[in-house]
C-alpha cells in the first residue's frame, strides 16, 4: 500500500505563498509573502529546507533563473506547485475544515 505524503503547517503555507506569487516565487519573495500574509518570520534556512522537502515529495518543481549581477552572479531558484501539490493542499484544507466543524463557539473571540 502506498503511503500518503502529508503536509506540515509550514509546508502548507509555503505552497500557498508559491501559488499566490505565481511565476515570481523564489526564496526572498516567498519569505516576504509569509511575513506579509501570515505574520510568520522564518529563517532562510527553514524555508530552503521546506522547499527541498516539498520538491522531494513531488509537490513543487524548481528551476534556476539566469545569473544576475545584483546577486553576485547567483541564480534565483523559482518554484512551481505541481498537480500533486495542489491535491495535497486541497486534502489538508479539507481535513482542517472537518476537524474545525463544531468548534465555532469555542474558537470564537
Amino acid at each position: 500500500m502506498k503511503r500518503k505524503k502529508h503536509l506540515g503547517e509550514l509546508e502548507q503555507m509555503v505552497l500557498m505563498a508559491v501559488l499566490q506569487l505565481k511565476r515570481d516565487a523564489y526564496g526572498t519573495s516567498v519569505l516576504s509573502e509569509l511575513r506579509n500574509r501570515a505574520g510568520r518570520k522564518i529563517s532562510p534556512g527553514a524555508l530552503f529546507g521546506t522547499m527541498d522537502r516539498l520538491e522531494a515529495k513531488g509537490f513543487v518543481t524548481s528551476r534556476l533563473g539566469d545569473p544576475t549581477p545584483g546577486r553576485g552572479g547567483k541564480r534565483k531558484r523559482y518554484l512551481t506547485v505541481t498537480r500533486q501539490g495542489v491535491a495535497a493542499l486541497r486534502e489538508a484544507r479539507t481535513a482542517w475544515a472537518r476537524m474545525s466543524e463544531g468548534l465555532e463557539q469555542v474558537l470564537r473571540p
